[in-house]
């Protein structure tokens, strides 16, 4: 059976040792972000800061920490509900093997929530001065929820049923809201609250929003599930977490998790938008502060021995990319059945997720010739880039699988040089020039918006890839220290613009070698590391400004080029700030990991 609380995953991180306790008193500015942050990178365990300052609430980070941890906390049900997947994708796989799904009657007992009159979460109030204000980012604009569970129902059809439950930021303080009266309410597109606040609106009727904070854990992983409009996030955790979902009916307002530890209850401020942020995110730079919605608070409860968690984001790999693989392990196999001729898609992590998709799909349409030109690869392709969150990719690098049947879709380095082989650029780029990106990422031409590039690659290997510098290398001017990440990646240091770099360039140079060539300011980090090569060149460009390529020619508006592709992936002055540490509270973390202090030996 799952966890019933928070406090009862805590207990049993702490007897099977993945759990340390922190006594000493920490800063929730800065200090614990920069703790959780160290202890992260070292696969470290769980951490219960039992004394924070200025606040009575203890705080509990990197529970998800690790795949294993995270395979740990659901260990009960996590068989179980991948079993009710399967039986979702083909019901006749229960004749074929019914031994295998004795385990879903029960998984599918624990999808309808329960409603009871009473739970732990209405033992006590507090203010929102009260919680811990957390920052974890020396530039974020005040303290923010990091695992917010954000409830809220359609107006149309109230109830559980076409309810959602999101993680959408929430700013506590700071910029211009009211201390204890407003909060800011930060979401992406393509998210379900939006549809929700929509029809609100449209009716002239208040727009309630629960959020609620820690409780079972299975919660937090169920409010960032890619799931279908027609699976609630509450089903969706009671089966995972072995439990019924717990709901305290409230007349007049929504229902309130019984089971949670922390709950804001309130109403967005109708017609009004105040600037929420800056925040340092996924990306590894920050988002800054727009006009985002405006949540009046009306009261904000919690139960006794309340436990508030949190995570820290910024440049991945960190604390939610556990999220993404145990997401993966869930929902994997429905990508076929949602995408067809899709046989398996990857959001690259180390990238930002949203900036690179890496797709394997098939050729079926004409089966008896030979395969020379993507034709089924790029219906694949926007089918793709229409569903969901999916839909927030800048760059889909899609392959076929009848090329290579044994090409995983996370070896990315394989991926890379299998489409490198193959792809003819004169051909294979297609772009999509404006439209939408994701809300965190600044290489776009304005919030939300910015363009795509499909590269999609068949058939047999058309080159051979270079793996070092070639004697008769040359450079133009102002561009230097070419560096090789990856067979056929060459990593250019560039102080020039890149039509220049190109135009000074023959499709026959040496440097075409290398099929992909990548602008950068620091051509030594950029190489160093496949994670270094995937976030600089993803994270800093925009495929319809950035992409450019030597002898370039356009054809009935068909871009492409005769030699190698060029991506100018330097930081440019609209982007975003990368995030850097405050110094003087990473010099108090180091002492702490020092001989006789509390992080020695995990850090």
């Amino acid at each position: 059976m799952g966890y019933a609380s928070l406090q009862a995953c805590v207990a049993d991180l702490e007897r099977s040792h993945q759990l340390v306790r922190i006594d000493d008193e920490i800063d929730p500015y800065l200090e614990a972000a920069e703790i959780h942050r160290r202890v992260y990178q070292a696969a470290g365990p769980a951490l219960l800061f039992t004394r924070v300052k200025g606040c009575r609430f203890p705080m509990v980070s990197n529970l998800f920490g690790t795949l294993e941890r995270t395979r740990f906390l659901f260990r009960d049900m996590l068989d179980a509900v991948r079993h009710l997947v399967e039986l979702k994708i083909d019901p006749a796989n229960f004749f074929r093997d019914p031994w295998r799904y004795r385990d879903v009657p029960r998984a599918a007992w624990f999808l309808r929530p329960k409603y009871v009159s009473s739970g732990p979460i209405l033992d006590a109030t507090a203010a929102i001065r009260d919680l811990p204000q957390l920052v974890c980012w020396p530039r974020d604009g005040g303290p923010f929820v990091t695992l917010p569970q954000v409830y809220t129902e359609d107006v149309d059809r109230p109830g559980w049923r076409y309810s959602n439950l999101g993680m959408y930021r929430i700013q506590l303080a700071g910029n211009e809201y009211p201390l204890d009266k407003q909060i800011g309410l930060h979401y992406q597109l393509h998210r379900g609250i939006g549809v929700h606040q929509a029809k609100a609106m449209r009716k002239g009727v208040p727009f309630r929003v629960n959020i609620f904070v820690g409780g079972p854990p299975v919660m937090n992983l169920a409010a960032v599930m890619p799931l279908p409009e027609t699976l609630p996030e509450l089903a969706f955790a009671g089966a995972l977490g072995g439990r019924r979902i717990r709901l305290i009916e409230q007349p007049g307002h929504l229902p309130i998790h019984a089971d949670a530890d922390f709950c804001i209850v309130g109403t967005v401020e109708p017609e009004l938008q105040l600037p929420e942020g800056p925040f340092g995110d996924h990306l590894g730079y920050y988002s800054l502060a727009h006009p985002f919605p405006v949540l009046r608070v009306e009261k904000v409860l919690h139960r006794r021995g309340a436990i508030w968690p949190f995570t820290v984001v910024g440049r991945p790999p960190q604390e939610d990319t556990s999220f993404g693989a145990i997401i993966h392990a869930i929902t994997g196999p429905i990508i076929p059945t949602v995408v067809h001729g899709v046989h398996a898609v990857n959001a690259v992590d180390a990238s930002g997720v949203h900036p690179l998709l890496l797709a394997i799909g098939s050729e079926r349409y004409t089966p008896f010739a030979k395969r020379e030109r993507p034709q089924e690869l790029l219906t694949c392709a926007n089918a793709i880039l229409g569903q969901g969150q999916l839909s927030l990719a800048k760059y889909l690098l899609i392959v076929a699988k009848e090329d290579d049947p044994a090409l995983d879709i996370h070896d990315i380095a394989r991926f890379l040089q299998h489409l490198l082989a193959r792809i003819d650029w004169t051909n294979d780029v297609h772009f999509q020039t404006r439209t939408t990106i994701d809300t965190l990422d600044y290489t776009g031409h304005g919030l939300n918006e910015g363009s795509k590039v499909v590269l999609a690659a068949v058939g047999p290997a058309r080159r051979e890839l270079a793996k070092g510098l070639p004697s008769d290398l040359r450079l133009p001017s102002g561009f230097s220290e070419p560096r090789v990440c990856l067979p056929g990646v060459l990593a250019v240091k560039g102080s020039g613009e890149a039509r220049r770099f190109c135009e000074a360039l023959s499709p026959r140079d040496a440097i075409n070698a290398f099929p992909l060539i990548v602008l950068v300011d620091d051509a030594e980090f950029t190489a160093r590391t496949l994670n270094n090569f995937l976030w600089v060149t993803f994270t800093r460009s925009n495929p319809a400004a950035d992409i450019d390529g030597i002898g370039p020619f356009t054809r009935s508006k068909h871009w492409g080029c005769e030699g190698s592709l060029v991506i100018d992936a330097r930081i440019k002055p609209h982007h975003a700030p990368p995030l850097i540490e405050d110094a003087d509270v990473s010099r108090r973390v180091d002492v702490l990991g020092a001989p006789g202090r509390v992080l020695h030996g995990i850090v």
